[in-house]
């Protein structure tokens, strides 16, 4: 029983590696694709129970495929970890520090890349 418990991933890894086979097909998959797709020994319904999760979440749209659904991701990889950053600050009441904290660990090169931005003088995804 153990051995099984050292296979389990962490969680989200197994959500992150789906997202990543939607990406990575560009094209509306159905969960048996997303399984193929991962090569991995995961049973269809857990990769279904993912889809769903990640649909509940807004991360991917579907579609219907026959009698289940095919499932899209609505952003790419960027757009999905800013979306992740928005939602930790709106979850604080102290926004002020949140930010500085988060300024005052930029690299000097994402500082940099940062400023630019909030100038409009850096293009989306700079660097």
């Amino acid at each position: 029983m153990g051995d099984a418990r050292a296979e389990r991933r962490p969680a989200g890894e197994l959500g992150a590696s789906v997202l990543a086979a939607l990406w990575a097909a560009g094209a509306p998959l159905t969960p048996g694709q997303v399984q193929e797709a991962l090569g991995s020994s995961h049973a269809r319904t857990t990769v279904t129970t993912i889809l769903t999760r990640l649909y509940e979440k807004g991360v991917v749209t579907r579609t219907r495929s026959g009698r289940g659904f095919a499932y899209l991701p609505t952003e790419d990889a960027s757009g999905l970890t800013a979306r992740r950053m928005h939602a930790e600050l709106a979850g604080t009441e102290d926004r002020g520090t949140v930010l500085s904290r988060f300024v005052s660990q930029l690299s000097d090169e994402d500082e940099a890349l940062l400023r630019a931005l909030l100038e409009g003088d850096g293009a989306e995804g700079g660097a």
